[in-house]
């Protein structure tokens, strides 16, 4: 097998597993207390009237659960769910299929929704209010507008940027929520969960280990203990302890506190080349050859959440915390 099949077949049991990890439930999916208790409210109320559940949009940090919540609404709605990515709706055509095709209490996923162009928004407004689109007939002498019937349906979108969606399609969405980073305890709980779902053991102080190092991310989690599996497996086991834990994560670079090579380059070059900041994102991303979308969206959040880098109007800051974990001086230096 090519080396090129090989990386696409691992791709594609990655992602069976994914599926075969999510919760089925509200009360199986691990963190966003508050969040789930509202939608258990929700969900409750809508099914007690027999109507689809209000337009829901979710939004946080890559990687916390936002599609995964999306199934487990569907399930508790008892609802068929059809997932779509954002980037792949160009045209009001492409949402209309999509739209007038939906199964009365269908649910509809949209992921990076943020990305959807502003005429294509245009059409989701009447629907999500209206359950009905326009649609412009045009012929070679006139055009009229026809209006079409749409299924009761639930719309949930998922973002990473929700500064980025227009002001009319956030003021649409009955239910709107930050999806927040996870506890090392409830991270600990998924990576317990995974283990059990692959037929294999963890003891608790590989768990937390494991817990400590996801960035409170679960897909990080998972993403990590398939690698210290890997350790271990190669070595014949298929238990894993505290000792396989850690050769597997310092094998894979990745810090006490779960920063990796880039979060490392992004803070060293802010400290050596900018002595601290502040700077520029651009400045950063083009110093370490990473695009500045992804250090906003994935290793920004964390950074801040720990309280490692500060956003100021002049550009980032690197704080004393980072300093202290890179064991490094003002001047850049070694302590």
């Amino acid at each position: 097998m090519s080396e090129r099949l090989m990386d696409a077949h691992t791709q594609q049991n990655e992602v069976e597993e994914d599926i075969s990890l999510r919760p089925k439930t509200l009360k199986d999916y691990v963190g966003q207390e508050d969040l789930k208790a509202n939608l258990a409210v929700f969900i409750g109320a809508a099914l007690h009237r027999e109507e689809s559940l209000d337009h829901c949009l979710f939004y946080g940090p890559p990687g916390l659960g936002k599609t995964t919540l999306a199934y487990v609404i569907a399930n508790e709605m008892h609802a068929k769910i059809r997932v779509v990515a954002g980037p792949s709706i160009e045209k009001p055509g492409d949402l209309a299929t999509i739209l007038t095709d939906l199964e009365p209490g269908e649910v509809l996923f949209i992921d990076e929704i943020h990305r959807l162009p502003r005429v294509v928004e245009e059409i989701l407004y009447q629907a999500m209010e209206d359950f009905s689109i326009s649609l412009v007939v045009s012929r070679e002498t006139s055009a009229k507008t026809l209006t079409v019937d749409l299924s009761p349906f639930t719309l949930i979108g998922a973002t990473t940027r929700a500064g980025d969606l227009s002001s009319p399609l956030r003021a649409r969405f009955g239910i709107s929520d930050k999806i927040n980073f996870y506890t090392v305890e409830e991270i600990k709980k998924i990576v317990t969960r995974t283990a059990k779902v692959f037929n294999c053991t963890i003891d608790e102080k590989a768990a937390e280990e494991i817990a400590k190092r996801s960035r409170g991310t679960p897909r990080i989690a998972n993403r990590l203990f398939r690698r210290v599996r890997d350790f271990a497996n190669y070595e014949g086991k298929d238990d894993i302890d505290i000792n396989d834990a850690l050769k597997a994560l310092n094998a894979l670079k990745v810090d006490a506190l779960g920063l990796d090579d880039v979060d490392i380059r992004y803070l060293e070059t802010i400290i050596d080349r900018y002595k601290g900041g502040p700077v520029g994102l651009e400045a950063i991303a083009s110093a370490i050859g990473e695009e500045t979308t992804n250090l906003e969206d994935v290793y920004e959040p964390y950074l801040i959440q720990i309280g490692f880098v500060n956003r100021t109007p002049k550009g980032r800051m690197v704080t004393e915390k980072a300093y202290k974990h890179l064991k490094r001086t003002h001047q850049g230096n070694l302590f």
